[in-house]
């Protein structure tokens, strides 16, 4: 019944958008104010731009949205390469669902992530967090509980060492945050929803995670596809202090095996030529490498029009 009524509602909204056009095409994201959406939202004005008439279908998180990718309810969507396998394969959070229609446009930039708090705060470090009311539960977004565990594990901690703040997803955990309901919350570098935030308490200050091989090693228990990133303080990452390492991970623009190859084609075309375009759109994309679109992502498999392109660019290896 909960997908039939997703269903529908992507449906109403692909009929409103035109998507009964051959000529338009949607791209799935999570809520305004996510990593998601501002992706999604520049990768549809680099395709528009490019003569591909392209509109963004949000939802509230990839939980909700790659199935429908996988029923090519909408054509593609953007999300994190271990989520897109877990969807794939119907594991973790996709028991039961197995989604084996998916397939990868192409890699984009990392994800960087970290839980921020008040800049005025006396919480300094993520071991600080301890015993303190923090975000949990993410109903409508379960792939952030192994991530907030994957950076609790790099100091000792797991999700049992906070008072929990039951929140259904990122974008309402900025919220709980903004409200004071929690100390901090966990979101992506770079997304709207953090600039919001950081405006709204007067500064925000992401907490730092450990570079150390055992830190590594407790990330990879919980979020096997993560690994640590340096970060230095500019006007693209509010909350970045002072140079400090994060975790970050694999994202990707994926698709459905039933769309046609020429429109695969295209998009993959389209973010291969648009960097400097998607990065006006959303800063986080200066960090996006066209010649690393290819790479592994086992054992979610590439498109045939991805591969048609990657051919032609001289990026396919197999």
């Amino acid at each position: 019944m909960k997908k039939l009524m997703l269903s529908a509602v992507f449906t109403a909204g692909l009929i409103l958008s035109g998507h009964a056009s051959a000529q338009t095409v949607g791209i799935a994201t999570s809520n305004p104010g996510s990593i998601f959406h501002n992706i999604g939202t520049a990768v549809a004005k680099a395709a528009n731009d490019a003569g591909l008439n392209t509109t963004i279908q949000p939802a509230t998180s990839p939980n909700q949205y790659m199935p429908l990718v996988n029923q090519n309810e909408v054509e593609f969507g953007v999300g994190n390469l271990e989520e897109f396998n877990n969807a794939l394969k119907g594991e973790a959070w996709f028991q039961g669902s197995v989604n084996e229609n998916l397939r990868v446009v192409g890699l984009i930039m990392p994800i960087r992530e970290a839980i921020f708090v008040k800049a005025s705060s006396d919480i300094k470090t993520t071991a600080d967090l301890k015993g303190k009311p923090m975000v949990d539960g993410y109903t409508a977004q379960q792939t952030i509980l192994p991530q907030l565990d994957a950076i609790y594990a790099t100091v000792g901690l797991s999700r049992k060492d906070m008072q929990p703040v039951q929140v259904p997803s990122v974008v309402a955990g900025a919220d709980a945050f903004i409200a004071g309901q929690s100390v901090g919350f966990i979101f992506a570098h770079g997304a709207g929803k953090v600039r919001e935030a950081d405006a709204a308490v007067g500064g925000i200050r992401a907490l730092t995670i450990p570079d150390t091989e055992e830190a590594k090693a407790a990330i990879r228990q919980h979020w096997k596809s993560g690994y640590v990133v340096k970060m230095e303080p500019g006007p693209a990452n509010p909350g970045v202090l002072e140079p400090g390492t994060f975790i970050a991970y694999p994202q990707l623009v994926f698709t459905n095996a039933a769309v046609s190859e020429d429109i695969v084609y295209k998009m993959t075309k389209v973010l291969y030529d648009s960097k400097a375009s998607m990065q006006a759109a959303f800063p986080p994309f200066a960090e996006f490498d066209p010649k690393a679109m290819v790479g592994e992502t086992a054992p979610g498999e590439y498109h045939p029009g991805a591969i048609k392109f990657y051919k032609e660019a001289d990026l396919w290896k197999g």
